[in-house]
């Protein structure tokens, strides 16, 4: 299939983007361990969160998918069942990091695969923690296939993770669920996205919310859920970025979700003189949430710090989505700001084809810079307007048909 992207003259209107992936797994499985029917509008339907819906289904509950409305028919904190056959992750690694963490609580023996990519990524950051916890998880040297043995007795911890990961917090959390000696407690070097917290609080859990440190309580029951997804902010970024760079933009992006440990990118494109306005602000599903509207504008080079690049990254999990665009700064100027964000995974890993188009659009514009003085000499130009403008469209359009292809790996699982 062949896909051209030409330079867009301006980006101007209003767009939603899809919902959440992160919030749309813990919906299913916090939906499936429910006491009852659950219901959820605005899913985001990819093929790593239709995986784990198709796991749900493997474990007894019931999933309907109606478009974005999804609808679960939950069977209790303790009533999923083993299906006798691998459960089959895919190449989500949300699923496969944060479904032991209810599996350890149920009675039966169940094992976990994944696609080739899948089966190459660090498990043993799970299995540590829930086998101080006094769970039996099995890896592979550390990797998939996983089987646990459910049903044991657990035992409350409080376990440091070595490295920030919602992912691995979220599997101890759920655990906890299941654990007796009072509360499971996670620290974390630097406080990662909350979506598994405000979920079970919503379920009726009792949950301290407290950054860096949130802990639960053993739980008997979830109660069944009724939220709005709102729109993932992985997926709007790229469009946040372009109407950015773009000449002449104006675009509104609507119900996102503005959960402050997601959001990085707009505090640091404000610092460089980005024109996003938030407003619209309010409560979607117990996620805080508004609208953006982004103008065009002349960005300035900035520092990004190593703590804000491990707070920005959206997804301590399989694929990285960098967003690596050109910024331009002063007459004949170029300035790149590499902002690794989107769906980080634990192991950090680049997909070869994402990498290979953040390369290709280093490349191209280390050799615009080297040739910018050289074109302004030979068409007489005396500024760099025209050139940085020049530059903008066309460096913004290779960033945007990086986006699309590399769309599939970018926006799955999280």
């Amino acid at each position: 299939m062949a896909l051209e992207v030409e330079p867009a003259v301006s980006l101007r209107g209003d767009i939603a983007v899809p919902g959440d992936k992160s919030i749309s797994h813990r919906a299913l499985l916090l939906g499936a361990a429910a006491d009852g029917e659950s219901r959820f509008e605005g899913f985001g339907a990819s093929v790593d969160t239709l995986a784990t819906a198709a796991a749900m289904r493997a474990l007894g509950a019931e999933v309907d998918l109606d478009g974005e409305a999804l609808r679960v028919g939950g069977v209790g904190l303790r009533g999923l069942q083993a299906p006798g056959k691998p459960i089959d992750c895919g190449n989500a690694g949300t699923l496969m990091r944060l479904l032991p963490g209810l599996l350890v609580g149920q009675e039966g023996r169940f094992e976990l695969v994944g696609d080739e990519s899948l089966s190459r990524r660090p498990l043993g950051r799970i299995a540590a923690p829930l086998g101080l916890m006094g769970a039996r998880v099995e890896t592979d040297d550390g990797h998939a296939p996983l089987v646990v043995e459910g049903g044991l007795p657990l035992q409350a911890v409080r376990y440091e993770l070595p490295v920030a990961s919602a992912q691995v917090k979220s599997c101890v959390l759920l655990a906890g669920l299941y654990a007796e000696g009072g509360r499971t407690v996670v620290v974390e070097p630097h406080p990662s996205r909350d979506h598994t917290e405000r979920m079970l609080e919503a379920a009726g859990v009792r949950v301290r919310r407290k950054a860096g440190e949130p802990a639960v309580w053993p739980a008997e029951a979830l109660k069944p859920l009724s939220l709005a997804i709102p729109g993932d902010f992985s997926s709007a970024a790229p469009f946040v970025v372009a109407a950015t760079l773009v000449p002449g933009s104006e675009l509104h992006i609507h119900d996102v979700n503005l959960n402050p440990r997601r959001t990085g990118l707009l505090e640091i494109l404000e610092r460089m003189g980005a024109r996003i306005t938030t407003y619209n602000r309010r409560q979607i599903g117990g996620e805080p949430a508004g609208d953006l509207e982004v103008h065009s504008a002349t960005l300035v080079g900035t520092r990004v710090t190593p703590d804000e690049k491990d707070e920005g990254r959206k997804r301590k999990d399989v694929s990285v989505f960098p967003l690596a665009f050109p910024f331009i700064a002063g007459p004949g100027a170029l300035a790149i700001v590499l902002l690794t964000f989107g769906a980080a995974r634990d192991d950090l890993r680049l997909s070869v084809g994402l990498f290979g188009a953040v390369v290709a659009v280093l490349v191209i514009t280390y050799l615009l810079m080297r040739l910018t003085p050289v074109v302004m000499r030979v068409m007489g130009v005396t500024g760099g307007n025209v050139i940085n403008r020049l530059s903008g469209v066309v460096l913004a359009a290779l960033a945007v048909q990086f986006i699309i292809t590399g769309a599939t790996n970018a926006f799955g699982g999280g």
